[in-house]
């Protein structure tokens, strides 16, 4: 591992591992550093709030559809990062019934996000990011001891061991002091913009590795609630894991940066990230009213009354669907239901997808919109 002097950024420790001495890598409590940005960085992270303040305030008043869609996006965006790609139909059915698995895993980051912003006004505490640890690695191979708790052993990133690591985060018994202090952090009211805050607190839980895996996907799960409970994201969830996994050398660049005592630059790549992400979830909004009126013309021979079509406008929100959903959706008997699915996948709106279950009786045809989730980019 390349040395680092000892400085405000946090200190090197030798710690024994399997009979050999390693360097491990102990930053320095956020409530000891000194985070002062420069006036750049400053307009920089301000531009980005305002950026992303104004692409959710953008979503159309019927916006719980988008901006479910926009969810979606940065659950999967994110286990992309982690290398776990899987079909986004298997995540969306996942998602629905409880299937194990990798698109089970997936969707588990899904339900993670979720529920951080949901309870973003309630206050942070360890054991919420515990629970948050044990819904996304419950399908994982990840021991069960390992599993919504901190790590008990050293980790390392890259390598196949600590001794050839790419880096060495702390030794277990400096987690607690680090997560508590990142917790306060995460949650102060001060003078510091969401962006900032959500890019400094993102770096610090990555510099700290507190669980056996995860790590990666909870940091950013760190960021999308951060960034509710300031108000920023007031409607979606930003999809900045999309952003992010198209300059994943700058991300892990920057990440280092913040490691080695300079914020300043990590907060400017970060700031200039979630601008893009303004742009992302613009270009989806756009896209997705695109679509659905494209829909509407390619539906326009059936009554304007019918269940198909009024069933469009939910699609964005609903874009893997059966007919249960339909019935619920528009309080309509199953039936109808499926006769609205029926029509839409006649003019071409929705495709018949096989979906395997266990489930005992007569199995319901599931349906997805495809055009919509060609809108990924992730």
């Amino acid at each position: 591992m390349e040395a680092i002097a000892e400085g405000t950024a946090g200190r090197s420790a030798a710690v024994e591992w399997r009979g050999h001495t390693v360097a491990a890598w102990v930053p320095a409590e956020l409530s000891q550093r000194d985070l002062t940005l420069s006036t750049p960085d400053v307009r920089s992270a301000e531009r980005a709030v305002a950026a992303l303040r104004l692409a959710d305030q953008r979503l159309p008043v019927t916006w719980e559809a988008l901006a479910r869609l926009l969810m979606r996006h940065e659950g999967i965006a994110s286990s992309g990062i982690e290398g776990l790609r899987e079909p986004v139909t298997s995540v969306l059915v996942a998602e629905r019934i409880g299937l194990g698995g990798a698109a089970g895993w997936v969707a588990d980051n899904l339900a993670v996000i979720d529920g951080s912003v949901q309870t973003a006004h309630e206050t942070l505490t360890i054991t919420m990011l515990h629970d948050w640890h044990n819904r996304l690695m419950r399908n994982s191979d990840l021991p069960p001891e390992m599993i919504g708790t901190f790590r008990p052993a050293l980790g390392w990133v890259g390598g196949t061991s600590p001794s050839d690591a790419a880096y060495v985060p702390p030794p277990p018994e400096e987690i607690p002091r680090l997560m508590d202090d990142l917790v306060r952090f995460a949650d102060a009211d001060d003078d510091l913009d969401a962006v900032s805050r959500s890019a400094i607190a993102h770096a610090q839980f990555e510099a700290i590795h507190p669980y056996g895996d995860g790590n990666g996907r909870l940091g950013r799960v760190l960021v999308s609630r951060i960034l509710r409970r300031a108000g920023v994201t007031q409607r979606s969830v930003a999809p900045i894991s999309m952003a992010i996994a198209r300059d994943a050398g700058g991300y892990l660049s920057g990440l280092r940066m913040f490691e080695t005592g300079r914020a300043g630059p990590w907060v400017r790549w970060f700031a200039q990230v979630v601008e893009r992400t303004a742009d992302l979830t613009n270009a989806v909004v756009n896209e997705s009213q695109e679509l659905i009126e494209q829909w509407s013309r390619m539906t326009s021979s059936l009554r304007h009354d019918s269940a198909a079509r009024a069933l469009l406008r939910f699609l964005p929100g609903h874009p893997v669907i059966n007919s249960a959903d339909v019935a619920s959706l528009l309080d309509v008997s199953e039936r109808t239901g499926r006769t609205a699915l029926e029509a839409l996948a006649r003019h071409g709106v929705l495709s018949e997808i096989e979906v395997g279950t266990e489930t005992v009786g007569r199995a319901r045809r599931w349906y997805a919109a495809s055009e919509l989730l060609r809108l990924w980019r992730a």
